[in-house]
């Protein structure tokens, strides 16, 4: 337990390490843009001392890394800036709405990945070199092929018209879970397809690993159903690798969903970055892309919290 607790205070000492390379390597990149927030903010008829003025209010005449440190002194407060025409409208309010429903696309589209590609994996290794596992790596092969936002805009033109919805506001979850759900369906479905066959081959190569290890041969021989010895050993110790590849993969949803987001018209935070690309408004650009980054990092660590809980050599070490 002392062990497992030193892991986890390890690995919550990382955080604001891996946060601040985060947020100085995307600062420094969005400070590399030509535009102008001032122009941006006070629009294309402000007069040349209204522009200075604020971009002295703002510290954009500073130094870089007294513009950074003033920017993290506000991020910590939950102030990420502004956008648009005048100084109402907040950068944090805007990611605020819009990441739950990223987070909510992600997650979904993780839940569909797992309940398939963890029996599909298991079942292949158990009838391996037969057909079922041969037609379930074909299937992964494809899957994997299959780019995502492709498969969405195929589903899109599919289903338009049809009891599923491909477009239209998001209802709440805690409003309309039926409601939501099937707005949600085919995003996640388009999201989780690569991923579910990553996911098939590396649970079947772990899940066959561990049935030619001789702790279940000499099981077996012992006279323990096949099933029992499957059940209570071998699923467990074969879900480790699983876990930690699933883990790099949440990156590769959040990101996917960024995309997938566009194409199903949903309001996250795929919009909020074209919203900001689309209007030269560098403030939401940079606040929408720190916040999924520190979202990526912090999920990842609940991951690997996950694997050292599953994998009790770990906490050892």
């Amino acid at each position: 337990m002392n062990n497992l607790l030193r892991l986890l205070g390890r690995r919550l000492l990382a955080l604001p390490v891996m946060v601040i390379g985060v947020t100085l390597l995307v600062f420094f990149i969005m400070s590399l843009s030509p535009i102008d927030p001032a122009y941006t903010a006070l629009g294309e008829f402000a007069t040349p001392e209204a522009l200075e003025a604020f971009r002295v209010k703002h510290g954009y005449n500073d130094p870089f890394f007294v513009q950074y440190l003033n920017y993290i002194a506000n991020m910590v407060q939950g102030d990420l800036g502004i956008y648009g025409v005048g100084e109402s409208n907040r950068v944090t309010d805007m990611v605020l709405d819009a990441l739950p429903v990223t987070l909510s696309l992600t997650f979904f589209g993780l839940i569909i990945a797992v309940v398939v590609a963890f029996p599909m994996g298991v079942f292949a290794a158990i009838y391996r070199d037969r057909w079922p596992d041969q037609l379930i790596r074909v299937l992964s092969v494809i899957s994997i092929g299959t780019p995502s936002f492709w498969l969405a805009s195929l589903l899109v033109l599919a289903f338009n018209g049809s009891s599923i919805p491909v477009s239209g506001l998001l209802p709440a979850l805690s409003d309309d879970f039926a409601g939501w759900f099937m707005r949600m369906l085919l995003p996640a479905i388009s999201l989780s397809i690569p991923v579910i066959g990553q996911m098939t081959r590396v649970v079947r190569t772990s899940m066959v690993e561990e049935l030619d290890r001789d702790y279940v041969r000499t099981a077996l021989g012992a006279g323990i159903p096949r099933a029992i010895v499957i059940g209570r050993n071998v699923l467990r110790n074969a879900l480790i690798t699983p876990v930690t590849v699933l883990g790099l993969r949440v990156g590769y949803l959040m990101g996917g969903a960024v995309v997938i987001e566009i194409i199903f018209a949903i309001q996250g935070m795929g919009k909020v970055l074209i919203l900001g690309i689309q209007n030269n408004w560098v403030n939401l650009v940079q606040g929408g892309a720190l916040v999924v980054a520190i979202a990526f990092i912090i999920v990842n660590i609940i991951v690997d919290m996950l694997y050292l809980l599953i994998n009790p050599r770990i906490r050892s070490v």
